[in-house]
């Protein structure tokens, strides 16, 4: 990992982390959902962010398209700059944490190492979600006819077709989407971080 210059140095204000996640009475976290093109990462973390935020909690969701359009546009799709993005994501993603955010986070991060990092940056709120659909299902989905550009040659480095996805070996939840409901899956990611006391205390909307 690149060592930032020796004349930086982190600035800490006078108000903590702790302090923050006092006020919003949750713990800040990164939900990590990663898995196959049309696993239902995205369409997950956003019925999660719906169903905690019904129940009060301030969440927001980092979603692949979103970044690329933005933070990783200059990026493409080999394996060094899947990296990077990866990268850049999980730093901002802390932030996000420190801030007491609940953060849901989704993108395929199709290698380990990746995602290893991801987990050293955020440190013990990192939670990893893999959302298991096998490739016939994901394929069948295809909300964007990615598979099928990919199968004829015309999208490089596809994960799952010409460039290899590695499937978490001991995530902290595992979701089989092509088997659960939407609403399953999402009740499945709000009970694990209430047992991991990230929901500690139900926020008031009033």
């Amino acid at each position: 990992m690149t060592q930032p210059p020796p004349n930086l140095r982190r600035h800490d204000g006078t108000v903590l982390r702790a302090d923050r996640e006092r006020l919003l009475r949750q713990r800040g976290a990164v939900v990590w959902f990663t898995g196959l093109s049309g696993s239902g990462k995205s369409t997950v973390a956003r019925a999660v962010e719906q169903l905690l935020t019904d129940q009060g909690h301030l969440v927001y969701v980092l979603d692949g398209d979103n970044i690329r359009h933005g933070l990783c546009r200059d990026l493409g799709f080999g394996a060094a700059d899947r990296t990077e993005n990866i990268r850049r994501i999980g730093h901002v993603a802390a932030l996000f944490a420190d801030a007491g955010i609940i953060t849901l986070t989704a993108f395929i991060s199709p290698f380990r190492t990746d995602r290893q990092q991801v987990r050293d940056i955020v440190g013990p709120d990192f939670v990893e979600v893999h959302v298991d659909a096998p490739l016939a299902v994901c394929e069948g989905r295809d909300p964007k006819g990615l598979y099928q550009k990919a199968r004829a040659g015309q999208i490089p480095d596809f994960t799952g077709i010409s460039s290899p996805y590695e499937p978490p070996e001991q995530p902290e939840l595992r979701l089989r989407t092509g088997e659960q409901t939407l609403a399953e899956s999402a009740a499945a990611v709000r009970d694990h971080l209430f047992a991991r006391g990230v929901l500690t205390v139900s926020a008031s909307k009033s």
